[in-house]
């Protein structure tokens, strides 16, 4: 669990989309040592003009192949973060042959009672998943 959401320009096909769920999917694995299943993954396909990433006046070259990725997730730390910046696009270069600068990755923040996987409940506070871990009491 973190929740990626893929936005794309559309035209891919259902090969090349799941190779990049799947390359995203091992870097996530690396990077936050979570376990396998825990694969939440969307995809939105956009026409050309109504997906427009700029580069922030950083000179970054964009492509149509252009990838933006929403990761909603409970905080993993900012070195955790980077790692997971950095294999991503070596894994979606590898995989996909996408280039690092038509990669975006924006993270969005929540806490434990902002999921529920099911049923009406929220697993993480109900004890059904594990929590992050607590500090040990002095």
């Amino acid at each position: 669990m973190p929740l990626l959401h893929f936005h794309l320009i559309e035209g891919r096909s259902d090969a090349e989309i799941k190779t990049l769920l799947d390359a995203a999917h091992a870097a996530m694995l690396e990077a936050f040592q979570v376990p396998a299943g825990d694969r939440y993954q969307i995809v939105s396909e956009h026409k050309p003009l109504r997906m427009i990433v700029e580069d922030t006046g950083l000179d970054i070259p964009r492509t149509r192949d252009v990838v933006l990725v929403q990761m909603f997730s409970r905080p993993r730390g900012d070195e955790k973060n980077a790692l997971f910046y950095r294999l991503l696009v070596e894994r979606l270069q590898q995989a996909c042959g996408i280039a690092p600068s038509d990669v975006m990755i924006s993270v969005v923040e929540n806490q434990d009672a902002h999921w529920s996987f099911g049923h009406g409940r929220a697993q993480f506070l109900t004890g059904e998943l594990p929590g992050p871990a607590k500090p040990a009491a002095p």
